[in-house]
């Protein structure tokens, strides 16, 4: 029996959520277990898909309280992580499945990459769809257009962070 890791948006679509079903009912199928994130979206969908073919998902939850998994969880381990629980995830599988998402879903990819695991993708993985405070993924053609974007972008991180008075003496 393998580890699989399913990663995904929080919030999926019809396409998605009927394709994220019937992932989880070929991964119990297949005597997998599941290891996802544990909350809505393509989570909890997968999640139930395993539920309905017998088959074992473990949810690991950002927060405390167990109660905050999907009903569909077999087990719920709380960790208190936010986040940092995505690392959790992928270190806990042995291969990752990643079906939409955003910049949580990168994040994830990213680690499982790193940590030498493949990520296969199932549909498409964009951040066209980013909240309005998640970053930006901006190009630059050159190192001097590179520079100048950062020092601009870090001039707005720093007022946002710092808010309306920077630099000092602008109030």
């Amino acid at each position: 029996m393998y580890n699989i890791g399913v990663i995904g948006g929080s919030r999926a679509n019809g396409k998605y959520m009927e394709m994220s079903v019937q992932l989880g009912r070929l991964l119990a199928d297949s005597h997998a277990t599941v290891i996802c994130g544990g909350l809505t979206g393509v989570m909890e969908w997968v999640s139930r898909g395993v539920r309905e073919a017998g088959g074992v998902v473990i949810g690991i939850l950002p927060g405390m309280d167990p109660a905050s998994g999907n009903q569909f969880l077999t087990a719920r381990i709380p960790t208190g992580l936010g986040y940092i629980r995505n690392f959790i995830i992928i270190r806990a599988s042995e291969a990752v499945i990643a079906i939409d998402g955003a910049t949580g879903t990168l994040s994830e990819a990213a680690f499982a990459l790193s940590e030498g695991k493949s990520v296969i993708v199932l549909g498409e993985l964009e951040i066209d769809h980013l909240k309005n405070d998640d970053g930006k993924l901006l190009h630059a053609e050159t190192p001097e257009e590179a520079v100048e974007l950062a020092l601009k972008e870090a001039e707005k991180e720093r007022r946002r962070v710092v808010g309306t008075n920077w630099p000092p003496g602008t109030e």
